[in-house]
């Protein structure tokens, strides 16, 4: 049986995930009880963080009167600092323990949820007030890393893939469930007069209200019962605390780097271009009502990720992941088509179509890669420490492999920031987004030549 520290009962000081009887004996309801807990506070992360990709939408709407380019830095802000704090938030686990860091950073993400309720209200809120929220928004971003790096410390070697892809996949489907709920949120007054007066909105249809500070008020009270869900039912594991120094050896590892590249490949695309694709979508096809779809995209990505684990376990994570950056590079083509016919009848749902492929593929491909960083570091630390027991070859390289998803994931976020922000700049430099495009379509190959070298080819340096 687990074994809890007289001091601390949420610690656990025996965790033998990889003992059969153990897992089965104790084990499984444990591990179980913290990826369900840690499941909606990486969802409500993921909401919060990319919250700004709806409201930017609708600022113009309200009285704010901000450049395309404005709007578009505020749609990629929160990419930006939830990436770099992402660096930082996959090295605390370890550090603080899986239960406190969870509880404190979903506590964070109050700051920002309440502080936009209250911005959106004034139409002389300054600009930097809302870069100041935006940048605030990242903190729901950098939960990510430490969310999975935690999980992974949970379950046995066999069932790690399925447990990260459930919790980064349905995680993930944050960003449809706000780019949904949002929408029917901002259109009555359900908090009451405490949620402030109704903005007025005047268009061709006549005069309408709108309650734009519920999109973020409406996250609170969820944030409440997640913060307290996971101080009293999430643990820790005592074998997992390790010093920022001992998970720093895998900034000596390549493969670590080599996966940063293809993380940022497929799950740097996900949030891109769920950051981006309301935005774009409302630009290029003004008359289509795009708002009312845009969900679907990151609700496709988040599904396709958390049932897919099973294909990259069958196939091999790195055949996977070399096909799917084939497809995603095909998709974008497609893209790229529907964009040079946009004046033509049908060009928006052919447009649509073609991201509704991209979500999907991105999808498939955050399982693949996540499901090949173990398998990594397993042959790794076999073949970097040959004089280890096989107990503390497991352990390191459970360790390694947990401090690099963290990682990988924190590069890979910048792609929250890039992918809107190459859609700006390339509307101011061209006049559209199609030179942004073409360099993901340029990125893509890389991604499918590096898969091919290191993972899938003959006599590759590993096989996965």
């Amino acid at each position: 049986m687990a074994s809890h520290s007289k001091t601390a009962k949420h610690v656990l000081d025996d965790w033998r995930p990889d003992d059969p009887a153990f897992w089965d004996q104790t084990g499984h309801k444990i591990a179980s009880r913290n990826l369900w807990i840690s499941i909606p506070a990486l969802l409500l992360a993921f909401s919060v963080w990319l919250v700004w990709s709806m409201v930017v939408a609708k600022l113009p709407l309200v009285g704010f009167n901000y450049s395309t380019n404005q709007l578009f830095w505020l749609a990629a802000l929160p990419g930006l600092s939830g990436a770099t704090l992402r660096i930082f938030y996959s090295f605390m686990v370890p550090i603080f323990g899986g239960r406190l860091w969870t509880t404190l950073t979903t506590a964070s993400l109050l700051l920002p949820a309440i502080g936009i309720g209250y911005a959106v209200q004034d139409p002389t809120t300054p600009y930097t007030m809302f870069l100041a929220l935006a940048f605030l928004c990242g903190l729901g971003g950098g939960n990510f890393a430490s969310s999975m790096a935690n999980i992974s410390f949970f379950f046995p070697a066999n069932q790690k893939g399925q447990a990260l892809a459930l919790n980064a996949g349905l995680g993930n489907a944050g960003v449809s469930v706000m780019q949904f709920l949002v929408p029917l949120a901002i259109t009555a007054g359900v908090f009451g007069a405490l949620g402030g007066a109704p903005q007025l909105i005047t268009t061709d249809a006549g005069t309408s209200e709108l309650w734009l500070q519920n999109a973020g008020f409406v996250w609170v009270p969820f944030l409440l019962l997640a913060t307290i869900a996971s101080w009293f039912g999430m643990s820790d594991i005592a074998d997992a605390k390790a010093s920022f120094a001992d998970q720093a050896v895998i900034f000596k590892r390549k493969h670590n780097w080599i996966m940063c590249w293809l993380y940022t490949g497929t799950f740097g695309s996900f949030i891109g271009y769920s950051a981006g694709f309301p935005l774009l979508a409302t630009t290029q096809f003004p008359d289509a009502d795009a708002l009312r779809f845009v969900f679907l995209g990151p609700l496709v990505g988040a599904l396709s990720r958390s049932a897919t684990g099973w294909i990259a376990d069958k196939f091999g994570g790195g055949r996977v992941t070399f096909w799917t950056f084939i497809g995603m590079a095909l998709a974008v083509v497609g893209v790229l088509y529907f964009l040079g016919i946009k004046d033509q009848p049908g060009a928006f749902w052919g447009f649509f179509a073609m991201f509704m492929i991209l979500f999907f593929a991105t999808g498939v491909g955050n399982a693949s890669t996540f499901q090949m960083i173990p398998v990594i570091f397993k042959s790794e630390v076999a073949r970097l420490m040959p004089s280890e027991s096989a107990e503390n070859k497991q352990r390191h390289a459970s360790k390694e492999a947990a401090a690099t998803i963290g990682f990988t994931s924190a590069i890979a976020a910048y792609g929250a920031f890039f992918i809107p922000k190459s859609y700006g700049t390339s509307i101011v430099a061209t006049g559209g987004p199609e030179a942004a495009l073409i360099g993901f379509i340029g990125f893509y190959i890389t991604c499918i030549a590096v898969t091919w070298w290191y993972y899938t080819r003959k006599n590759a340096e590993i096989s996965c």
